[in-house]
């Protein structure tokens, strides 16, 4: 048996005297959901590098960028943003790629939040 979106009647009266109403009823829609982009430490690349990084591909200021640094540094690794797929995807070939470029073996991961 399927259900249809729409309750329809008849018009008439029903037994307690109220005539019944067409009602359509709307699909929820969910959000997307969201990834964390990680930096993870290493002891190769140089600590300005990662501050460029972040300031380069995740819009932090320089203070920001020093401080999330530091983080990655001292914990072994930070959430430098959280964005959609598509947006964090982006972000972690954007990183892993300049890295290479410079020959750091910085890694930039995501994983869903």
């Amino acid at each position: 048996m399927t259900t249809s979106p729409f309750i329809l009647s008849s018009g008439r009266p029903d037994d307690d005297g109220e005539a019944g109403l067409a009602v359509a009823t709307k699909p929820k829609t969910k959000r997307p959901p969201m990834y964390k982009v990680l930096l993870l430490n290493d002891d190769f690349t140089p600590m300005e590098f990662v501050v460029m990084v972040l300031e380069r591909f995740f819009g932090l200021n320089h203070s920001q960028a020093f401080e999330l640094m530091l983080t990655v540094h001292k914990k072994g690794l930070a959430v430098a943003g959280v964005f959609s797929y598509e947006i964090a995807e982006t972000k972690v070939t954007q990183v892993m790629q300049l890295a290479r470029e410079h020959q750091h073996p910085l890694q930039c991961t995501m994983e869903k939040e």
